[in-house]
């Protein structure tokens, strides 16, 4: 597609990059929106954000060098190219959330209903971080002869991250992208429709993603890492977070008492 905006001299501004920047913003800042709305500290809140967003970035080139480490151990030189890859996001995932983990313990912050703030954010910025790896190429499909395959033509894609050039493949990009769009549709509806309960919002996003990555992973084409019994690195890590969702999910509800958003502000008054 178009994996460079522009040149300035020496410096390149990468498609990719600029995408990736707006969708931490943007998810950033619909996470303060809602933070607000729950009467949460939204500095504390930009706070942690800024945490995340670090922690992603590292664990997801952390988990690709892991992933792709024979590549890496039989170059060297490929190093220099985890500046430019955009990593394997369930890396990010699980380091942003440890941390994030953390940091709310640590300046105890009210656990699941901060998970619940930044669980559609987490989606938003996937959306649009999909559509830079279009933009770049990366995460790229199988060979497919579908109507809506895409071919990628731009040299510097298949020179950047090795994607087939002049061959129809499936827009795993999009597919995602998609996936993730509609996730983030029902996480918002559900919880104005549903007696919500707190790290309800949070445990369904975790479900819901990891059913569609799995489902996504039988047509990405890129490497996907050590395979076992035929499935992915992302496909295992989907196979314990399903479950592990479902079983958050029962035990959450089980042990709290649902409360409507309409009641969520007489609760805070009361208290105050």
């Amino acid at each position: 597609m178009y994996p460079e905006l522009f040149s300035l001299g020496p410096v390149t501004v990468y498609t990719y990059g600029v995408l990736l920047a707006a969708s931490y913003l943007l998810g950033l800042r619909l996470a303060m929106t809602r933070a607000k709305e729950r009467g949460l500290d939204s500095n504390r809140l930009l706070d942690l954000g800024i945490y995340i967003i670090i922690a992603a970035l590292v664990g997801a080139k952390l988990l690709l060098l892991v992933v792709d480490f024979d590549q890496f151990r039989r170059s060297p030189a490929d190093l220099f190219s985890l500046v430019r890859a955009g990593g394997v996001f369930y890396g990010g995932l699980l380091l942003s959330v440890s941390v994030a983990f953390w940091y709310m313990h640590k300046h105890r912050m009210p656990f699941w209903t901060t998970c619940d703030v930044f669980a559609p954010a987490i989606a938003l910025g996937h959306v649009t971080g999909r559509l830079g790896c279009m933009a770049a190429g990366c995460c790229y499909g199988k060979p497919t002869d579908v109507p809506w395959a895409i071919i990628f033509t731009n040299p510097l894609a298949a020179a950047n991250v090795g994607t087939p050039l002049n061959i129809p493949l499936h827009p795993t990009q999009l597919y995602e992208a998609g996936a993730e769009l509609l996730i983030l549709v029902l996480l918002l509806v559900t919880e104005k429709r549903w007696r919500p309960f707190p790290g309800r919002t949070f445990w369904l996003d975790m479900l819901l993603y990891a059913i569609s990555r799995y489902i996504i992973e039988f047509y990405r084409g890129d490497p996907r890492g050590f395979p076992l019994f035929g499935l992915s690195t992302s496909q295992l890590i989907s196979l314990i977070l399903v479950p592990l969702s479902l079983a958050m999910l029962v035990w959450l509800k089980r042990s709290t008492t649902p409360q409507t958003p309409q009641e969520l502000p007489g609760r805070r008054k009361a208290a105050a």
